[in-house]
């Protein structure tokens, strides 16, 4: 079965209010009715007959018709609840509507146009003589379902045929009567009633059809920027990589490629030894062997840092303090902590950012430096603020050396993508200080 589009579901609900309608009116008419308790069949004054001819009401009695005054009534209702029946079918109907094509809607539309203003005509003017029996009451049963119908036409189509339909309507039924041959004071009743509905109409049509074309631009304008938004977290989602595979490269070089040229020239050297002074051959061999279990650490240590394990079972504050004390206990430096608690409660890609900034401003000290002390503070309320600072070497931080070898342009890149701000204060010889607020 097909996924109904939304004309059809508008239709199936026009079904269901066709039928609620119905229900409602045919428990009043019936309750009105039986309360009455007419003996015949009478002629409301509003409908009579034109001079020398039979009462309006009777112009239309058929053969064989039961003499119960009620019989009108029930006739109206069952002619009603086939003609809604067969439209809620129709609606139902996925073969019905594969046959129709594109003269589905349209159809069902003129049904449920036509079908209240045909039934009323005929078979209003038998009603036993009550309150919904004359003019008024003509147009107050047809009124709701016609009103559904404009709102069908509104929905689907433009402004002009809005309006086409609240004329043709009007024209439909005015001629129907005409012909029926009602005297003239019922044609002017009938002519009143049909310029206030079609005033009516044109003005409520008006206003469904603007909200309806409305509703299709901001539709348009939200398709467009999902289509956008789709394309930005696509291509954020590639820099994101990107970066990472370069801060990957970054941990690789400053860990494993320079374990392996230290160890690679320890070997060249003690090779070149080996056939001169076998000791000296030794002890280079030795140390080529503690360059290569300092590199085994630092590689995995470095791939250990490229998980966010430490963040997800620990929190932020633990995790920079576990990154913080790790790194002070390998290199044996002297750390400070000042680390608020409890921290605010920030997004996990907020605390990831702070967690990456600072992991990787505490390798830049122990890698780069030469410090014998850093601090890590990290506090805040509607701005969280990580500062990280060292007394090593330093460096200037306008020279276009630093940002390759210490990865700053990667820092500011991180920072900028959560919505925050990297300061960096350093000089030669005055220590570095890492500043991130977000």
């Amino acid at each position: 079965m097909q996924t109904p589009n939304d004309s059809t579901r508008f239709l199936r609900i026009a079904a269901w209010i066709w039928i609620g309608f119905l229900l409602a009116m045919a428990l009043m008419d019936f309750v009105l009715y039986a309360q009455m308790k007419l003996p015949i069949l009478q002629n409301p004054p509003a409908l009579q007959g034109a001079p020398g001819q039979p009462p309006f009401n009777q112009q239309f009695n058929l053969p064989g018709q039961p003499r119960s005054p009620f019989g009108p009534v029930y006739l109206f209702y069952a002619a009603n609840g086939v003609v809604v029946l067969l439209f809620l079918i129709f609606t139902h109907s996925d073969e019905i509507q594969r046959k129709l094509g594109q003269a589905f809607y349209p159809t069902l539309l003129l049904a449920i146009s036509t079908a209240p203003i045909l039934i009323n005509v005929f078979l209003t003017p038998r009603f036993p003589n009550g309150p919904l029996a004359n003019a008024e009451g003509m147009a107050l049963r047809q009124l709701p379902v016609l009103f559904v119908a404009l709102v069908l036409v509104a929905w689907e189509y433009d402004l002009l045929q809005v309006i086409l339909f609240s004329l043709g309507t009007t024209a439909l039924e005015l001629g129907l009567i005409y012909f029926i041959s009602v005297n003239s004071r019922n044609i002017f009743v009938f002519l009143f009633i049909a310029i206030i509905r079609t005033i009516s109409f044109i003005a409520v049509g008006v206003f469904i059809s603007l909200l309806v074309a409305r509703l299709r631009e901001q539709r348009e304008s939200l398709r467009a920027a999902n289509a956008n938004l789709a394309h930005y977290a696509s291509t954020l989602e590639q820099l994101t990589v990107s970066r990472e595979r370069n801060r990957l490269a970054r941990e690789l070089h400053d860990t494993l490629a320079h374990s392996l040229t230290a160890i690679s020239v320890s070997l060249e050297t003690a090779k070149a030894y080996f056939d001169i002074d076998i000791s000296k051959s030794r002890d280079l061999v030795e140390s080529s062997l503690q360059a290569t279990h300092l590199g085994v650490d630092e590689t995995r240590r470095a791939l250990k840092a490229l998980r966010s394990s430490a963040l997800e079972d620990l929190g932020l504050r633990l995790a920079i303090q576990r990154a913080a004390e790790s790194a002070a206990a390998r290199f044996h430096l002297e750390l400070t902590l000042a680390l608020q608690e409890p921290l605010p409660s920030l997004s996990p890609d907020v605390e990831q950012t702070i967690y990456r900034i600072a992991q990787e401003a505490i390798e830049n000290i122990v890698n780069h430096s030469r410090a014998k002390k850093f601090s890590v503070s990290l506090a805040g309320s509607e701005h969280i603020t990580l500062v990280i600072q060292d007394d090593g070497v330093g460096f200037d931080p306008k020279s276009s050396d630093s940002s390759g070898h210490f990865g700053l342009v990667g820092l500011r890149e991180r920072a900028e993508l959560a919505g925050g701000k990297l300061n960096i204060i350093s000089a030669k010889g005055q220590g570095t200080q890492v500043v991130l607020t977000i």
